[in-house]
């Protein structure tokens, strides 16, 4: 039962996601399927909870750019390339990989998409990464170590 938990609370914290929470679900035991779920759906319901509560969080990051005008992080100049390039569609397929998931939903919302269309983008990404690392993490093959290799 903790590993359920376990692989829900790290779907659902941002920098974790489904790309360490479906892996590690599947390394402590748990049938791919299982993980996958239980992670998707602890990525899922935190990113659906932040399209809902978007407005008061546009709010307070628009109170702290404000107070703090600095350039943007290299994340954020990725999230706003991307889509420029892509929009929603690819902000939301790209965003778990290269800028998190929770960032990728703030800034599609922030850049003007709608809440239905980001919320649908974003759930079928998840899925889809979700069923992507599972199936990565039962061939046995180190993802992470490739990703980081390549973006940084």
């Amino acid at each position: 039962m903790l590993t359920y938990i376990l692989v829900f609370l790290l779907g659902a914290a941002p920098g974790f996601e489904v790309l360490v929470a479906v892996p590690l679900g599947i390394l402590r035991g748990m049938s791919p399927v299982t993980a996958t779920i239980i992670g998707f759906a602890g990525n899922a319901t935190t990113i659906l909870i932040e399209v809902i509560v978007f407005q008061k969080l546009k709010t307070w990051w628009d109170s702290k750019r404000k107070k703090a005008v600095a350039l943007p992080s290299k994340r954020t100049a990725r999230a706003e390339t991307i889509w420029r390039r892509y929009g929603v569609p690819g902000l939301a397929l790209l965003g778990p990989i290269l800028i998190g998931s929770h960032l990728a939903a703030f800034l599609a919302l922030a850049l003007g998409s709608s809440k239905k269309l980001t919320s649908i983008w974003l759930v079928i990404s998840l899925a889809i990464w979700s069923i992507v690392f599972a199936f990565l993490a039962v061939l046995g093959i180190d993802v992470f170590s490739w990703v980081f290799q390549k973006l940084f």
